[in-house]
């Protein structure tokens, strides 16, 4: 099965190298603005190398209408026209778990991944327990949250009332339904417990707008569309996580951090709702010379405000965030550079 699933990533790359257009599952919904807005930087990235010994890498992202392509395009970008040696061409990818393989395989030398998904392939667990562990790779920032939303009609206020319940944890298989499964898990709440669904985000939305599920987990950035569209026409609850499950679950999986999604973020949900997150991450082959990670590390902070100014993620960067949450080991580069600002003691 790893042979088969290795080979089906190199034909993906494959046809991303020609066609620029291949396509993948994402790694969360997000906004379609952001994913619109930024496209086309994207599809740039392929930029003529200057003059002088520069580095050709190439960059794993996710699906051409996710954030992770957009973002990564941004990325790109921004490192391509600094002296630092590098040229960065972005591929669409099948995101998270085959970016990891791609980095680990050598057909990668970038990726962006989700940090649970990350977890699990160092150690070979949940989504790489059948094929077992890939630990030809690194750590290099954390990026921005990917938030564990619990979206219920307006009659379910709590976590431990989800018992019983109609709930929806993502499609079979994927990153959501570990991150349900975890977060329930917590509260001392099985899949047994509850009457499970297996949809994607749309499809859970519309099913909670039917009356078919009485609630749903989502782990995306947010604002996410397929929540805004659904608090648009029907009233709708966030469950909190609160501190001393939120503790639960990162004791056992180190990997969450808490997260606060700001009052106002979906129609009639007007206080912030505190909750969990996952991170995505950026990562490097461990073949990568330390000056090369550390020059980019180094180039993504310091151009921060560039990268905001064109992608609305990039107002997520930051120091501390950006080391925090990370269960596998940095690049040498990576902490080089974080260790010389304070952000790594």
């Amino acid at each position: 099965m790893r042979k088969r699933f290795s080979a089906a990533i190199a034909l993906a790359l494959s046809c991303a190298m020609m066609l620029t257009a291949c396509s993948g599952s994402k790694p969360a919904e997000t906004t379609a603005a952001a994913a619109d807005t930024t496209a086309a930087a994207a599809e740039t990235t392929a930029a003529v190398a200057p003059s002088g010994d520069v580095q050709k890498l190439t960059m794993g992202t996710g699906g051409t209408t996710g954030t992770y392509y957009a973002y990564g395009g941004v990325i790109a970008n921004v490192l391509n026209s600094k002296d630092i040696g590098v040229n960065i061409n972005v591929q669409s990818t099948g995101a998270s778990k085959a970016n990891i393989y791609l980095v680990n395989d050598g057909e990668a030398d970038l990726a962006t991944v989700q940090n649970d998904v990350m977890d699990y392939a160092y150690n070979g667990t949940d989504l790489f327990a059948e094929e077992g562990a890939a630990k030809d790779f690194t750590a290099v920032a954390a990026l921005y949250a990917e938030v564990c939303q619990i979206v219920t009609s307006g009659d379910i206020k709590s976590v431990d009332e989800l018992k019983g319940k109609r709930v929806s944890v993502g499609d079979a298989g994927s990153g959501v339904e570990f991150n349900a499964r975890q977060i329930l898990e917590a509260y001392g709440i099985s899949f047994d417990d509850i009457q499970v669904n297996n949809l994607g985000f749309g499809d859970s939305a519309d099913a909670l707008k039917d009356g078919k599920i009485d609630a749903f987990f989502c782990t995306a950035g947010a604002p996410t569309t397929a929540i805004v569209e659904l608090a648009t026409t029907n009233t709708i609850n966030l469950l909190t996580v609160d501190d001393e499950h939120a503790k639960i679950l990162a004791d056992a999986h180190p990997f969450y951090t808490t997260y606060s999604i700001p009052g106002g973020s979906y129609k009639g949900v007007d206080d912030d709702v505190q909750t969990v997150a996952i991170k995505a991450t950026l990562i490097a082959s461990p073949k990568l010379s330390e000056e090369t990670v550390y020059n980019i590390t180094k180039a993504i902070f310091e151009n921060k405000d560039e990268i905001a100014a064109t992608h609305a993620k990039g107002e997520e960067l930051d120091l501390d965030y950006a080391v925090s949450g990370i269960s596998v080991p940095f690049h040498p580069g990576a902490e080089k550079y974080f260790k010389e600002v304070g952000a790594i003691k």
